[in-house]
């Protein structure tokens, strides 16, 4: 057969392809949108402009019974408000960004997903296991029927929420199409480089992770992280004492560019201390009395203590403590690796050669061997194979193991020395969470739970910052779901498992507190106790009159204007005289991108309004919310057309309106 004729194409230069250059922006911004084999799924991108237009059909897909209406869900404009507490906040005004959220979760993150989208560095959540005991909150309601935060009095005294029983027929697709909801809306508050940690055990953690590899993508998956939380089991078959964390970044590249994920070995500090306070005591130059003596002190140590795992450090030189590592080539049976002779320091002679040859070329080794001390370690004469230095302070930290024990029942204690004894079952380990945000984050990120608990997240947060100097803060997001009226956490007083999550942070900041009572003033660990805070927020209806009026078919046109004429009264009256300022501030700014750490800085320039400066660290408007705005307010933003300008739409007529947006344009925002 004769070779296919070239083509002048062959031998052209290409222009970019844009379209491919286009699907890839697409994937990265909605990977939900792309089938597992990552091609763009058109009937998805049809049910964004309308689902009817989809008519389903069998297919290779990862599918259960209400996926459509979960990712439909997700995306639905939230109604709702987020109301300042207050009463149960802890020293608000140090507060900085640290939030515990009283209200459903989906909800929640719909509200959030305006201000703190691309915010959020790091997210962990500890959601329901679907043991058949767990609750599914549900998303969808009947014809009439309001949600929880809607109805007079709930919030206030619990939401009992029903139980996902294993008996339902819709038993995982209740479980999965409320973690896809979630998932979907929480992917976007995530930072490029952010992570995203969801602890599970074997009941579903085969379902996790194909949700989390179609709302992240499967090439943003970082791993499955075991956790062992005990020695010992009890089962008919195996033994099931571990569980999982699920780990996705939102976009490797970026997470990669930021820097690789290490963390501190454990005892490091206290070896490298150990070793300096002997090189003092011994002499800078006295290395063999400092190594006999840091080889004593390992033998002291408990073979569980930590610092017995760095034992193989037990060689001193100018430069610090190391270890004499093999640097033998590994056993693969090429015979081309490195045989050079290396000459003994003492006898002048060549050492002993590894069957292997040498790790390193000969230009390493000799650059090696030319620095000061020399990093090649060398035994009694020639006889013995020569290792290369490792140095301690060069190697402090270490990837995170896939595979990790801690106790279980340490998260339980702890909760217990806290709130008391049985308030929450299977709480979290504040050690294993400050593991993964010490892995993950930076000291000025923020973190998101959005199934909030026992409020282990919070706690964790706060004592990393102790350890580290950090300044991360905190969301939690906690339903008030009602405990059980029998249950040790009621007969306490915790109606609600949100009561005891913000009751523990209070507690964890009232102990730091007074651990540091004595010190001075301007000492560190005072001043960072002292700077502890939180304000909560509690889930309500919006503050703005919503539409429901219906026109009645029994009545003629005329009559159904006037009806809706007086119902528009109804509620302009209503707005009129039971709003507050703070509430309705919050969610103005909320939902026009404002974190809830804004400022208000009232600005003296305007006589004939109220006019404050909102301002935050990523974007700042003027807003008003007078029920009526004078002309000279108006006339301001003739020659302040730089500023973006926040107000009430019923504050305006329609020449005030085309005034300021013909000053303004896009810059002005009338709710």
């Amino acid at each position: 057969m004769s070779e296919p004729a070239e083509k002048l194409t062959d031998y052209l230069p290409l222009s970019p392809d844009r379209n491919a250059e286009r699907l890839a922006t697409l994937k990265q911004l909605f990977p939900d949108l792309f089938t597992n084999e990552g091609r763009l799924n058109v009937d998805e991108l049809k049910k964004v402009v309308d689902p009817a237009l989809v008519s389903e059909t069998e297919r290779y897909d990862f599918r259960w019974y209400g996926k459509t209406a979960s990712k439909r869900e997700a995306f639905t404009p939230s109604r709702a408000a987020l109301v300042y507490d207050k009463a149960r906040s802890v020293n608000p005004e140090k507060a900085g960004g640290n939030m515990i959220i009283e209200g459903e979760n989906l909800e929640v993150l719909k509200l959030l997903s305006s201000a703190y989208r691309e915010r959020i560095k790091c997210i962990y959540i500890d959601p329901p296991y679907n043991t058949g005991k767990d609750f599914v909150y549900s998303d969808r309601f009947a014809e009439g029927q309001k949600p929880y935060w809607e109805q007079t009095g709930v919030t206030e005294d619990g939401v009992k929420v029903d139980t996902n029983t294993d008996s339902d027929g819709r038993f995982h697709s209740n479980w999965l199409s409320m973690m896809h909801s979630r998932l979907l809306v929480a992917r976007y508050l995530l930072k490029p480089d952010g992570v995203i940690f969801v602890s599970i055990d074997d009941n579903e953690v085969q379902n996790m992770r194909r949700v989390m590899d179609e709302v992240f993508g499967e090439e943003n998956f970082a791993g499955v992280l075991v956790w062992q939380k005990s020695k010992k089991g009890d089962a008919k078959l195996v033994a099931r004492n571990h569980e999982y964390a699920v780990v996705y970044v939102r976009d490797r590249e970026h997470a990669l560019d930021n820097g690789v994920w290490r963390r501190k070995k454990p005892g490091v500090d206290e070896v490298l201390a150990k070793y300096d306070e002997i090189r003092a005591k011994m002499g800078e130059e006295s290395h063999e009395a400092i190594q006999e003596e840091i080889r004593a002190w390992y033998s002291s140590l408990s073979k569980a203590d930590p610092r017995r795992a760095h034992q193989h450090y037990r060689w001193s030189d100018k430069r610090g403590l190391y270890f004499a590592a093999d640097f033998a080539g590994p056993d693969d049976g090429r015979e081309s690796r490195p045989r050079h002779d290396i000459i003994h320091p003492v006898t002048k002679k060549p050492c002993a050669k590894p069957s292997t040859g040498w790790r390193w070329d000969e230009e390493r080794t000799t650059d090696a061997l030319a620095q000061d001390p020399p990093r090649i370690h060398f035994g009694p004469d020639e006889t013995t194979i020569p290792c290369r230095k490792t140095y301690l302070f060069e190697v402090q930290s270490e990837p995170f193991a896939s595979v990790f024990y801690r106790d279980g029942r340490a998260g339980t204690l702890e909760v217990e020395s806290l709130v008391g004894k049985g308030m929450f079952d299977f709480p979290k380990d504040k050690e294993v969470l400050g593991d993964f945000f010490g892995l993950t984050t930076q000291k000025n990120d923020l973190i998101l739970d959005f199934f909030g608990g026992s409020g282990t997240t919070a706690q964790a947060v706060m004592e990393l910052n102790k350890a580290d100097g950090g300044n991360r803060q905190f969301i939690l997001v906690q339903l008030p779901e009602l405990t059980d009226a029998s249950s040790p956490a009621h007969k306490a007083g915790f109606k609600k498992i949100s009561d005891i999550t913000i009751e523990r942070a209070k507690r964890v900041i009232a102990r730091e507190q007074k651990a540091a009572a004595d010190l001075l003033p301007n000492d560190e660990k005072r001043q960072l106790a002292d700077s502890l805070g939180f304000k909560v927020f509690k889930l309500a209806k919006s503050n703005f009159p919503r539409v429901e009026y219906a026109p009645d078919p029994d009545k003629t046109e005329a009559e159904n204007i006037e009806a809706l004429k007086q119902y528009i009264r109804d509620k302009e009256a209503t707005f009129h005289f039971q709003w507050e300022r703070e509430t309705v501030l919050d969610e103005v700014l909320l939902k026009n991108g404002f974190m809830l750490d804004y400022t208000l800085t009232k600005r003296p320039e305007f006589k004939k309004n109220e006019v404050f400066l909102a301002k935050n660290a990523h974007k700042e408007s003027l807003i008003c919310l007078d029920q009526n705005l004078d002309p000279a307010t108006v006339d301001h933003f003739k020659k302040h057309k730089e500023h973006f300008f926040i107000c009430l739409e019923l504050a305006l007529d329609t020449t005030k309106k085309w005034n300021l947006k013909h000053h303004l344009g896009d810059k002005l925002k009338a709710f």
